[in-house]
């Protein structure tokens, strides 16, 4: 017996499948585990169970330094939230301009996000250019 190939196939079985950053990021998406505990980041507005946010961190906000530290966790999430939408492809989605999420990863992300942050977190946000999204309860 003998086995066909294909010229094309014996190409690619030498060379790596090149796959496109979108389908890369897409794979990388973070989603929430499970629909009880769903926290929100203060500053991007990813959804995420606070086991995941002690666990990964936010991926949109690695300077707010979350992974393995509960207490910031807690400072830097609000279960306060309303409404979500899940982000496939940032740059091209219309819902992720109007949340102002255009620049960050594939996601499920809040509508909006009440909250704030402490006064020591906030400058250090404010040092470094970043916007957030929380807003206080009421405005």
């Amino acid at each position: 017996m003998s086995s066909y190939r294909d010229e094309d196939e014996d190409e690619a079985a030498g060379e790596e499948e090149q796959v496109p950053q979108q389908v890369a990021d897409l794979a990388n998406a973070s989603v929430p585990t499970s629909m009880r505990g769903i926290r929100s980041c203060k500053r991007c507005g990813i959804l995420k169970t606070l086991e995941q946010f002690i666990n990964e961190g936010c991926e949109n906000c690695p300077f707010l330094e979350m992974v393995d530290n509960p207490e910031k966790c807690n400072l830097c999430t609000t279960a306060f939230f309303e409404g979500q939408t899940a982000i496939m492809d940032p740059r091209e989605s219309w819902a992720a301009k109007w949340l102002r999420v255009d620049t960050y990863l594939p996601g499920v992300y809040a509508i909006s996000v009440t909250g704030q942050f402490d006064r020591e977190i906030e400058e250090e946000l404010e040092n470094r250019g970043c916007r957030w999204r929380c807003r206080l309860a009421g405005s």
